[in-house]
């Protein structure tokens, strides 16, 4: 028997393999499939089913594709918002064979109203389950967000919790196998390890410490959860089925002059946060190759070309993959040089970085056209800010730096200094002059504030 987890860094997107008996089941996969059948025939497995716990926002499935490479059947469970026409609809009480093991299906709504569950079932041991697929519905601390209908926020709350329950009743022993970890989207306090139990959950999970419905209710209404534009996407591409992955994850290499010339809608300069400030084309903006996943969803369009600026082919061959999962992939090359740019004589912006004692010197005396602008989520911002600054989440920055004034002078800041980069390279590349980062951010802050 085998239970293998593909891990898909950047979106923390976990999904699994299940082998027995010389047959397989894939539960959640990504776009970029091959993977899942590389490690099936290298434990002699045949894929024969695909499971979807639910429509994901955050990435494409490649559902549709793995079961065209193997003839395997996809299942998605009902109420999924549209038809799923790639898949079978599986429901309440189904049981699909894998070998001596068995899938039985739990309907779980609340994070999205198709959820599902797979329970797992040793058929030599059938009375309890030795582990549940719990999609985005349960994870290692922490559970499902439920902000995908507005409209409907405490009726999905209470799905979500009543499909908690139903989860937990397979029994302590159960082990939990969630489709997301750590950084994820999907929810906000997760733990960093990637395994558990159901009564490890049951007992340390925040959530599921709350024993009252409408408690619970309450606390998930009360949450802070951002939608990038990309989410529509993704939501439509999971209905009918996006294009296969590229069969070569690598954007067509460019010299300079094809850069300046190739008239993409977007110059994305993929170096690091630092290197960027240092010295950058104009007209580029900054997402770090280990930040595409967050953020590209953001600041990038479905229908924006994009050329991709490096330090290495690496980087570029890693943006790549970043970006056909997410299917921001219509990449028209990439380009690998700034610095040897610079040295032909190519015109370069760079954007100052400083430090706490100039960020206080300028609070205190109340500088005339200067805004320390915070772009941290709102939790972060409830938990601790800076009296005087101001905030707009970096993300929002792809619409709302439109209600900024060029001509005021913006301080930066988030965390740690990374994201304000991010959106200090989004203002910079929309004709804002005054721009600094704060190095260190709110971090260096509390280090010499307590």
């Amino acid at each position: 028997m085998l239970v293998e987890k593909i891990k898909t860094p950047g979106l923390s997107h976990l999904s699994y393999i299940l082998g027995a008996g010389g047959e397989a089941a894939v539960i959640d996969p990504r776009r970029d499939c091959e993977v899942y059948l590389e490690t099936a025939r290298r434990e002699g497995l045949r894929i024969t089913h695909v499971f979807e716990t639910h429509r994901n926002e955050d990435f494409v499935s490649g559902a549709p594709h793995l079961a065209a490479m193997t003839g395997a059947e996809v299942f998605h469970g009902p109420n999924a918002d549209g038809e799923v026409v790639y898949a079978k609809t599986t429901r309440e009480g189904d049981c699909h064979a894998i070998g001596q093991l068995e899938i039985r299906v739990l309907e779980t709504p609340g994070h999205t109203f198709d959820h599902l569950a797979y329970a797992i079932f040793d058929r030599e041991y059938p009375e309890t389950a030795v582990g549940v697929f719990t999609g985005d519905a349960l994870f290692v601390g922490e559970v499902g967000r439920t902000d995908f209908y507005p409209d409907r926020k405490r009726e999905v709350a209470g799905l979500l919790f009543d499909s908690l329950r139903k989860i937990c009743e397979l029994g302590d022993q159960a082990i939990v196998y969630p489709a997301h970890g750590a950084g994820s989207v999907c929810g906000s306090a997760m733990a960093d390890r990637e395994f558990s139990t159901l009564g490890h959950e049951r007992r340390n999970n925040p959530m599921l410490q709350i024993a009252d419905r409408e408690e619970f209710i309450d606390r998930k209404v009360d949450e802070n959860h951002y939608q990038p534009p990309y989410f529509r996407l993704m939501e439509r591409l999971n209905l009918v089925g996006g294009d296969p992955a590229p069969r070569v994850i690598a954007p067509q290499p460019m010299a300079l002059d094809q850069l300046s010339s190739c008239g993409a809608d977007r110059i994305v300069d993929i170096r690091e946060p630092l290197a960027y400030a240092a010295g950058h084309l104009p007209g580029t903006i900054n997402l770090p190759v280990d930040m595409i996943p967050a953020f590209a969803g953001w600041f990038i369009g479905e229908d924006d070309t994009i050329a991709l600026v490096a330090s290495s082919q690496g980087q570029l061959a890693a943006a790549m993959k970043h970006l056909v999962r997410i299917a921001l992939d219509d990449v028209v090359g990439g380009y690998v040089g700034v610095v040897p740019a610079a040295a032909s004589g190519k015109a370069m912006r760079s954007i100052p970085m400083i430090g706490t004692a100039e960020v206080e010197r300028r609070l205190a005396a109340g500088r005339d056209g200067w805004t320390l602008l915070d772009v941290r989520d709102a939790d972060e911002r409830q938990s601790a800010a800076i009296e005087g600054s101001q905030h707009i989440y970096v993300g929002q920055l792809n619409g709302r730096w439109k209600d900024l004034d060029p001509a005021r002078h913006y301080t930066l800041m988030c965390a740690s200094g990374m994201r304000a980069t991010v959106a200090a390279g989004w203002l910079d590349a929309h004709g804002f002059d005054r721009l600094d980062v704060y190095l260190g951010s709110m971090g260096a802050w509390k280090a010499e504030h307590g």
